[in-house]
């Protein structure tokens, strides 16, 4: 059996072949490294895969979500609504642009923030909701979207988890995560369900004019060369990585359908496990599962965490401390307890390995290996 890995990048590799070649040796040969002609034409093809709207590619997905707040014209001493229990950049980029981080809880089943919660993180400070599509499903968005309206503030959707994943309206109506709010954004790290084989990211938006704000921030705030319209940045998907991406965007769906597959099996080996929560499914979301993430119920995660790794199969924490508790993030009016849940699941939380390319034998050694854990 191939040594387990939490993302085989290497079988990926073998799985496009020279297509690869093909796609990279066109970039070497043209010499446009930078804004060459694969980085408008990806811009266009993931636009029309979610449902024609704008795309500005970027740098990664961190500056994705600092554009974004950069558009839409929040200043210093403005705030911002973020989850309490997710990675880092998602309040990174407020604090850096001197924005106030108000957290928001999140749920213990589907680990996407709390609508409920929203109204005790509010002030008439807040001026957008960064709702995080945590481990590859949608947030509640018919609830943020309601209650953003109420109170007349921007959404800004961190979808880097969940690219690809569809939401459904009370209507029945299906659109991709990342179109529903005023924008939404990505990273294509190598690890994300469609990854680059370096840094890149991408922002959405069906509103035009939105869409070419955003593009002249982030050419140094320039629409013409050496005019400056706007104090800007530097941040943009280099040639070489969106010809990576043109290619693998056609397979991202079949590459999602492949991980629900495996998170499938995953669900049959641990559901008479007590002690294990398996990911909950919600009605209003697909799932492609960028982590399939279990809870340990009895306080036995860092030794199933232990023994899972004496045996070969990596398994990881996302996230070991909620950004509240975080050196860089404390403050005296979020001391601990301030969100039981986020706290909680810092504590529980285990992700086992999750790609396209994880076979049969491999999901069944995973599935009995932590069955003997709790037998």
């Amino acid at each position: 059996m191939r040594p387990l890995k939490m993302v085989d990048l290497a079988l990926e590799r073998r799985f496009l072949g020279p297509r690869l070649e093909v796609a990279l040796q066109a970039v070497l040969d043209h010499t446009q490294f930078i804004r060459g002609p694969e980085v408008q034409q990806f811009a266009q093809e993931l636009g029309a895969y979610l449902g024609g709207v704008e795309v500005v590619p970027c740098a990664n997905g961190t500056d994705a979500l600092q554009l974004a707040l950069m558009a839409l014209g929040l200043r210093p001493g403005d705030a911002v609504i973020v989850p309490a229990f997710t990675y880092v950049a998602t309040a990174e980029v407020a604090a850096l642009l001197g924005l106030e981080v108000r957290w928001v809880d999140v749920s213990l089943e589907h680990f996407n923030l709390l609508p409920e919660k929203l109204e005790e993180a509010w002030s008439p400070r807040v001026k957008a909701i960064v709702p995080v599509h945590l481990f590859g499903q949608s947030a509640p968005m018919q609830e943020v979207m309601e209650f953003a309206r109420l109170k007349g503030l921007k959404v800004i959707e961190d979808a880097a988890q969940a690219l690809g994943a569809a939401y459904r309206w009370p209507s029945g109506q299906w659109v991709k995560v990342g179109t529903i709010g005023d924008i939404g954004c990505t990273s294509f790290f190598p690890s994300k369900n469609l990854g680059c084989y370096g840094d890149g990211g991408a922002i959405f938006t069906r509103d035009k004019a939105l869409a070419a704000h955003l593009a002249r921030i982030a050419n140094h705030g320039q629409d013409t060369l050496y005019e400056f319209a706007e104090v800007g940045v530097n941040s943009r998907l280099d040639t070489l990585q969106a010809a990576i991406l043109r290619l693998k965007l056609p397979y991202l769906d079949e590459f999602n359908a492949r991980r629900r597959a495996a998170a499938d099996l995953y669900d049959a080996f641990f559901a008479d496990i007590a002690a294990l929560q398996r990911p909950v499914r919600v009605p209003w979301s697909t799932h492609i599962f960028h982590q399939y993430t279990l809870r340990v119920l009895d306080g036995r995660r860092d030794a199933l965490r232990a023994y899972l790794q004496e045996k070969g199969i990596p398994a990881m924490v996302y996230y070991p401390k909620p950004l509240h508790l975080q050196p860089a993030y404390r403050s005296a009016a979020y001391p601990p307890g301030s969100f039981p849940n986020a706290e909680r699941l810092a504590g529980e939380v285990l992700s086992l390995p999750m790609h396209p390319f994880l076979s049969e034998d491999q999901l069944y050694y995973i599935g009995e290996t932590v069955r003997a854990f709790f037998r």
